[in-house]
Protein backbone atom coordinates (compact mmCIF):
# COMPACT_ATOMS: atom_id res chain seq x y z
CA UNK A 1 0.00 0.00 0.00
CA UNK A 2 1.40 3.37 -0.58
CA UNK A 3 0.12 7.02 1.81
CA UNK A 4 2.21 9.49 -0.64
CA UNK A 5 -0.40 10.96 -2.59
CA UNK A 6 -3.60 12.76 -1.97
CA UNK A 7 -5.36 12.37 -4.92
CA UNK A 8 -7.70 9.74 -6.31
CA UNK A 9 -7.60 8.85 -2.53
CA UNK A 10 -11.40 10.58 -2.17
CA UNK A 11 -15.12 11.10 -3.92
CA UNK A 12 -16.25 14.77 -4.49
CA UNK A 13 -12.96 16.17 -5.19
CA UNK A 14 -13.71 19.19 -6.67
CA UNK A 15 -15.17 20.78 -3.51
CA UNK A 16 -11.06 21.79 -2.82
CA UNK A 17 -10.57 23.44 -6.32
CA UNK A 18 -10.01 27.23 -6.20
CA UNK A 19 -12.86 29.50 -5.39
CA UNK A 20 -12.41 32.61 -6.84
CA UNK A 21 -9.96 34.30 -9.10
CA UNK A 22 -8.22 36.33 -6.12
CA UNK A 23 -7.68 32.99 -4.50
CA UNK A 24 -6.00 31.77 -7.74
CA UNK A 25 -3.86 34.52 -8.09
CA UNK A 26 -2.48 34.16 -4.56
CA UNK A 27 -1.24 30.59 -5.09
CA UNK A 28 -4.88 28.88 -5.22
CA UNK A 29 -6.02 28.81 -1.11
CA UNK A 30 -5.90 31.65 1.04
CA UNK A 31 -7.49 31.23 4.70
CA UNK A 32 -7.12 34.89 5.75
CA UNK A 33 -8.52 37.67 3.75
CA UNK A 34 -11.15 38.78 6.30
CA UNK A 35 -12.95 41.89 4.05
CA UNK A 36 -15.46 42.04 1.52
CA UNK A 37 -14.56 39.61 -0.46
CA UNK A 38 -17.54 37.03 -0.29
CA UNK A 39 -16.05 34.63 -1.85
CA UNK A 40 -13.62 33.86 0.95
CA UNK A 41 -16.33 32.26 2.75
CA UNK A 42 -16.60 29.50 0.63
CA UNK A 43 -12.90 28.27 1.92
CA UNK A 44 -12.78 29.81 5.18
CA UNK A 45 -16.24 30.46 6.74
CA UNK A 46 -14.78 31.92 10.16
CA UNK A 47 -14.15 34.90 7.72
CA UNK A 48 -17.81 35.68 6.72
CA UNK A 49 -17.99 39.39 8.04
CA UNK A 50 -20.36 42.43 8.02
CA UNK A 51 -18.53 43.78 5.24
CA UNK A 52 -19.76 41.35 2.93
CA UNK A 53 -23.52 42.34 3.57
CA UNK A 54 -25.73 42.14 0.74
CA UNK A 55 -22.10 41.56 -1.81
CA UNK A 56 -22.90 38.98 -5.08
CA UNK A 57 -19.82 37.46 -7.08
CA UNK A 58 -20.05 35.33 -9.61
CA UNK A 59 -16.72 33.23 -10.68
CA UNK A 60 -15.99 31.12 -13.96
CA UNK A 61 -12.96 29.13 -15.10
CA UNK A 62 -12.33 27.16 -18.19
CA UNK A 63 -10.45 24.58 -16.27
CA UNK A 64 -8.24 22.07 -17.59
CA UNK A 65 -9.58 19.84 -20.14
CA UNK A 66 -12.24 21.92 -20.99
CA UNK A 67 -13.88 21.44 -18.08
CA UNK A 68 -16.49 24.54 -16.63
CA UNK A 69 -16.03 25.31 -13.12
CA UNK A 70 -17.70 28.27 -11.26
CA UNK A 71 -18.96 29.11 -7.96
CA UNK A 72 -21.14 31.68 -6.87
CA UNK A 73 -21.41 33.51 -3.75
CA UNK A 74 -23.87 35.85 -1.51
CA UNK A 75 -23.92 37.55 2.49
CA UNK A 76 -26.63 38.67 3.98
CA UNK A 77 -26.37 40.73 7.34
CA UNK A 78 -29.86 40.18 9.50
CA UNK A 79 -28.71 42.61 11.88
CA UNK A 80 -25.10 44.17 13.06
CA UNK A 81 -25.57 41.60 16.47
CA UNK A 82 -26.93 38.42 15.02
CA UNK A 83 -24.07 39.01 12.33
CA UNK A 84 -23.92 37.85 8.59
CA UNK A 85 -25.58 34.82 7.12
CA UNK A 86 -23.37 33.18 3.77
CA UNK A 87 -24.46 30.89 0.88
CA UNK A 88 -22.50 29.32 -2.17
CA UNK A 89 -22.82 27.64 -4.74
CA UNK A 90 -19.71 25.08 -6.32
CA UNK A 91 -20.53 23.79 -9.89
CA UNK A 92 -18.37 21.91 -12.27
CA UNK A 93 -19.32 20.18 -15.69
CA UNK A 94 -16.55 17.54 -17.12
CA UNK A 95 -18.03 18.03 -20.22
CA UNK A 96 -19.24 15.81 -23.03
CA UNK A 97 -17.24 12.01 -23.38
CA UNK A 98 -17.74 9.34 -26.05
CA UNK A 99 -19.23 5.98 -24.12
CA UNK A 100 -17.72 2.80 -25.81
CA UNK A 101 -18.52 -1.07 -23.91
CA UNK A 102 -16.01 -3.75 -23.18
CA UNK A 103 -15.77 -4.82 -26.91
CA UNK A 104 -15.38 -1.06 -28.35
CA UNK A 105 -18.83 -0.87 -29.73
CA UNK A 106 -19.87 2.94 -28.99
CA UNK A 107 -22.38 3.11 -26.64
CA UNK A 108 -23.43 6.93 -26.84
CA UNK A 109 -22.34 9.91 -25.30
CA UNK A 110 -22.69 10.90 -22.10
CA UNK A 111 -21.33 13.73 -19.10
CA UNK A 112 -20.74 14.54 -15.55
CA UNK A 113 -21.38 17.33 -13.52
CA UNK A 114 -21.44 18.10 -9.41
CA UNK A 115 -22.25 20.42 -7.41
CA UNK A 116 -22.59 21.81 -3.97
CA UNK A 117 -24.16 24.23 -1.93
CA UNK A 118 -23.12 25.39 1.33
CA UNK A 119 -24.75 27.77 3.62
CA UNK A 120 -22.47 29.43 6.48
CA UNK A 121 -22.60 31.76 9.52
CA UNK A 122 -19.52 32.93 11.86
CA UNK A 123 -19.17 34.84 15.01
CA UNK A 124 -16.81 36.47 17.12
CA UNK A 125 -16.14 35.21 20.45
CA UNK A 126 -16.94 37.75 23.16
CA UNK A 127 -14.22 39.85 24.23
CA UNK A 128 -11.52 38.52 21.89
CA UNK A 129 -9.67 38.87 18.26
CA UNK A 130 -11.21 35.27 17.68
CA UNK A 131 -13.80 34.67 14.92
CA UNK A 132 -15.07 31.07 14.46
CA UNK A 133 -17.46 29.64 11.55
CA UNK A 134 -18.96 26.35 10.17
CA UNK A 135 -20.27 25.95 6.70
CA UNK A 136 -22.84 23.08 5.87
CA UNK A 137 -22.57 21.91 2.56
CA UNK A 138 -25.24 19.55 0.36
CA UNK A 139 -22.92 17.42 -2.53
CA UNK A 140 -24.73 15.82 -5.64
CA UNK A 141 -22.55 14.60 -8.17
CA UNK A 142 -23.92 12.45 -11.68
CA UNK A 143 -21.06 10.80 -13.34
CA UNK A 144 -22.67 8.86 -16.67
CA UNK A 145 -25.39 6.58 -14.81
CA UNK A 146 -24.28 6.79 -11.44
CA UNK A 147 -25.20 9.56 -9.12
CA UNK A 148 -24.15 10.16 -4.95
CA UNK A 149 -25.57 12.59 -2.67
CA UNK A 150 -22.95 13.41 0.31
CA UNK A 151 -23.22 16.01 3.17
CA UNK A 152 -20.58 18.20 4.54
CA UNK A 153 -19.26 20.47 7.17
CA UNK A 154 -16.03 23.69 7.14
CA UNK A 155 -14.71 24.13 10.00
CA UNK A 156 -12.68 28.09 10.65
CA UNK A 157 -11.13 30.14 13.01
CA UNK A 158 -9.64 32.80 12.06
CA UNK A 159 -7.23 35.35 14.72
CA UNK A 160 -7.26 39.62 13.91
CA UNK A 161 -4.67 41.62 15.32
CA UNK A 162 -5.67 44.46 14.27
CA UNK A 163 -2.94 46.86 15.63
CA UNK A 164 -0.65 44.95 13.37
CA UNK A 165 -2.20 44.10 10.51
CA UNK A 166 -2.06 40.28 11.13
CA UNK A 167 -4.36 37.20 10.31
CA UNK A 168 -3.98 33.68 11.14
CA UNK A 169 -6.60 30.99 10.17
CA UNK A 170 -7.02 27.36 10.38
CA UNK A 171 -9.70 25.10 8.55
CA UNK A 172 -11.00 21.79 8.67
CA UNK A 173 -13.09 21.41 5.49
CA UNK A 174 -15.21 18.68 4.03
CA UNK A 175 -16.45 16.87 7.23
CA UNK A 176 -18.53 14.39 6.24
CA UNK A 177 -20.39 11.54 4.50
CA UNK A 178 -22.09 9.92 1.14
CA UNK A 179 -25.90 9.71 2.11
CA UNK A 180 -26.03 7.56 -1.13
CA UNK A 181 -23.46 6.25 -3.23
CA UNK A 182 -22.33 5.50 -6.95
CA UNK A 183 -22.27 1.38 -6.77
CA UNK A 184 -22.94 0.50 -3.24
CA UNK A 185 -19.88 1.60 -2.33
CA UNK A 186 -19.15 4.01 0.33
CA UNK A 187 -16.04 6.24 -0.54
CA UNK A 188 -14.87 9.00 2.06
CA UNK A 189 -14.31 12.66 1.60
CA UNK A 190 -11.69 14.70 0.73
CA UNK A 191 -10.92 15.95 4.06
CA UNK A 192 -8.24 18.55 4.01
CA UNK A 193 -6.91 20.70 6.65
CA UNK A 194 -4.75 24.09 6.07
CA UNK A 195 -3.26 26.69 7.96
CA UNK A 196 -2.82 30.23 6.77
CA UNK A 197 -0.76 33.16 7.93
CA UNK A 198 -1.04 36.55 6.64
CA UNK A 199 0.09 40.71 7.29
CA UNK A 200 -0.36 43.92 5.80
CA UNK A 201 3.24 45.59 5.65
CA UNK A 202 3.42 48.81 7.52
CA UNK A 203 4.86 51.24 5.22
CA UNK A 204 4.60 49.55 1.81
CA UNK A 205 0.94 48.88 0.51
CA UNK A 206 1.14 44.79 0.32
CA UNK A 207 -0.10 41.86 2.23
CA UNK A 208 1.77 38.90 2.24
CA UNK A 209 -0.02 35.60 2.43
CA UNK A 210 1.79 31.98 3.14
CA UNK A 211 -0.46 29.00 3.16
CA UNK A 212 0.43 25.20 4.87
CA UNK A 213 -1.80 23.15 2.82
CA UNK A 214 -2.60 19.31 3.25
CA UNK A 215 -1.43 19.08 6.86
CA UNK A 216 -3.73 16.35 7.50
CA UNK A 217 -0.60 14.13 5.57
CA UNK A 218 2.33 15.01 5.91
CA UNK A 219 4.33 12.98 3.35
CA UNK A 220 2.42 14.27 0.24
CA UNK A 221 5.44 13.70 -2.41
CA UNK A 222 5.81 10.99 -4.49
CA UNK A 223 8.80 10.25 -6.92
CA UNK A 224 8.56 11.12 -10.88
CA UNK A 225 8.71 8.42 -13.08
CA UNK A 226 9.93 11.21 -16.12
CA UNK A 227 12.79 11.83 -13.66
CA UNK A 228 14.13 8.42 -13.24
CA UNK A 229 17.96 8.38 -14.07
CA UNK A 230 19.53 5.70 -15.66
CA UNK A 231 24.00 5.09 -15.62
CA UNK A 232 25.95 3.82 -18.00
CA UNK A 233 25.18 -0.25 -17.22
CA UNK A 234 21.78 0.59 -17.28
CA UNK A 235 20.93 0.53 -13.70
CA UNK A 236 18.24 2.79 -12.86
CA UNK A 237 17.54 5.48 -10.32
CA UNK A 238 14.18 7.02 -9.33
CA UNK A 239 13.93 10.70 -8.23
CA UNK A 240 14.67 10.70 -4.48
CA UNK A 241 12.66 13.17 -2.28
CA UNK A 242 13.79 14.30 1.06
CA UNK A 243 12.62 15.93 3.81
CA UNK A 244 12.83 19.22 2.49
CA UNK A 245 11.27 18.46 -0.75
CA UNK A 246 8.09 17.00 0.60
CA UNK A 247 8.19 19.52 3.03
CA UNK A 248 7.85 22.34 0.41
CA UNK A 249 4.54 20.82 -1.19
CA UNK A 250 3.10 22.53 1.41
CA UNK A 251 3.49 25.38 1.26
CA UNK A 252 1.59 28.33 -1.22
CA UNK A 253 3.00 31.84 -1.18
CA UNK A 254 1.23 34.78 -2.08
CA UNK A 255 0.96 38.62 -1.99
CA UNK A 256 -1.55 41.32 -2.60
CA UNK A 257 0.05 44.81 -3.94
CA UNK A 258 -2.91 47.98 -3.36
CA UNK A 259 -4.88 45.11 -1.03
CA UNK A 260 -7.45 48.45 0.21
CA UNK A 261 -7.47 50.00 -2.97
CA UNK A 262 -9.46 50.18 -6.15
CA UNK A 263 -7.10 48.76 -8.22
CA UNK A 264 -5.26 45.46 -7.50
CA UNK A 265 -2.33 43.33 -8.49
CA UNK A 266 -1.92 39.84 -7.13
CA UNK A 267 0.87 37.22 -7.16
CA UNK A 268 1.21 33.59 -6.04
CA UNK A 269 3.41 30.68 -6.18
CA UNK A 270 2.13 27.11 -5.36
CA UNK A 271 5.28 24.91 -4.28
CA UNK A 272 3.31 21.35 -4.85
CA UNK A 273 1.67 22.15 -8.17
CA UNK A 274 5.66 23.85 -9.37
CA UNK A 275 7.46 20.47 -8.02
CA UNK A 276 4.85 17.98 -9.35
CA UNK A 277 4.63 20.00 -12.86
CA UNK A 278 7.56 20.92 -14.05
CA UNK A 279 9.45 20.12 -16.40
CA UNK A 280 13.48 19.47 -16.08
CA UNK A 281 15.16 21.52 -18.06
CA UNK A 282 12.77 23.49 -19.75
CA UNK A 283 11.15 26.47 -17.90
CA UNK A 284 7.49 26.40 -17.64
CA UNK A 285 6.97 29.11 -14.64
CA UNK A 286 4.51 25.91 -12.99
CA UNK A 287 3.05 26.97 -10.24
CA UNK A 288 3.02 31.02 -10.94
CA UNK A 289 0.14 32.87 -10.83
CA UNK A 290 -0.72 36.40 -11.34
CA UNK A 291 -4.18 38.40 -11.48
CA UNK A 292 -5.75 41.95 -11.41
CA UNK A 293 -8.45 43.23 -9.43
CA UNK A 294 -10.14 46.36 -10.77
CA UNK A 295 -13.16 48.41 -8.82
CA UNK A 296 -15.71 50.45 -11.25
CA UNK A 297 -18.41 52.13 -8.99
CA UNK A 298 -20.14 49.19 -7.41
CA UNK A 299 -18.35 46.42 -9.12
CA UNK A 300 -15.34 44.22 -9.05
CA UNK A 301 -13.46 42.36 -11.93
CA UNK A 302 -10.62 40.05 -11.42
CA UNK A 303 -8.97 38.10 -13.84
CA UNK A 304 -6.40 35.54 -12.92
CA UNK A 305 -3.61 33.45 -14.87
CA UNK A 306 -1.81 30.25 -13.51
CA UNK A 307 0.35 28.40 -15.01
CA UNK A 308 0.37 24.58 -14.92
CA UNK A 309 2.22 23.29 -17.80
CA UNK A 310 3.67 24.28 -20.86
CA UNK A 311 0.47 22.42 -22.25
CA UNK A 312 -2.39 23.63 -20.62
CA UNK A 313 -2.67 27.09 -18.13
CA UNK A 314 -5.96 28.19 -16.49
CA UNK A 315 -7.86 31.57 -16.92
CA UNK A 316 -9.87 32.68 -14.05
CA UNK A 317 -12.65 35.53 -14.19
CA UNK A 318 -14.80 37.07 -11.62
CA UNK A 319 -17.61 39.61 -10.75
CA UNK A 320 -18.35 41.19 -7.82
CA UNK A 321 -21.30 43.20 -7.30
CA UNK A 322 -22.53 45.40 -4.38
CA UNK A 323 -25.98 45.20 -4.23
CA UNK A 324 -26.58 48.15 -1.69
Amino acid sequence: MSYAQIGGEATFQFLNLVSSPRQAALGGKVLTNYDYDVTQGLYNPATINVEMDNQLALNYTSYLGGIGYGTAAYAYTYDRRVQTFHAGVTYINYGDFDGYDEQGNETGSFSGNEAALSLGYAFNIPWSDFYIGANAKFITSKLEEYSSFGVAADLGAIYINEDIGFHAALTIRNIGTQITTYAGRNEKLPLEVDLGLSQKLENVPIRWHLTLENLQTWNIAKPNPARTTSDLDGNQTEENVGFLGNAIRHVIFGAELFPERGFNIRLGYNFRRAEELKIIDQRSFSGLSVGIGIKLNKMRFSYTHARYTSASNTSFFGLHIDLQ
